[in-house]
């Protein structure tokens, strides 16, 4: 008889129909796992991104428009919902107890 280590499944970093999470049960070797990476890799970058971008606009701040503030800041929204995904699924994959209340204390 052979014992396979049970692995979690993975938080995959883009949604399903009707926006729901999408999982992929997988030993991360697949080419799905090395997709999944790679999409990873190009949200974390844009969320670089945004931030080198945003400090740019407040350096400059006289510079900048209400509207374009507006729109950077939904763009950082939509980077910030990405990078919380990918830390979710990450800490889930290292066994990291990722479920913490509004106080940020895991144990209550």
């Amino acid at each position: 008889m052979t014992h396979h280590a049970v692995t979690p499944a993975r938080l995959l970093p883009w949604a399903g129909p009707e926006g729901k999470p999408c999982y992929l049960l997988t030993d991360g070797s697949g080419r799905l796992s090395r997709a999944a990476d790679i999409v990873e890799g190009v949200q974390l970058d844009m969320a670089a991104g945004l931030l080198a971008h945003l400090a740019d606009a407040l350096r400059d701040d006289e510079q900048v428009s209400a509207v374009q503030l507006r729109y950077l800041l939904a763009r950082m929204g939509e980077a910030l919902t990405d990078v919380c995904r990918i830390a979710e699924s990450r800490g889930a994959r290292l066994g990291v107890y990722t479920d913490f209340n509004a106080d940020g204390d895991p144990d209550s």
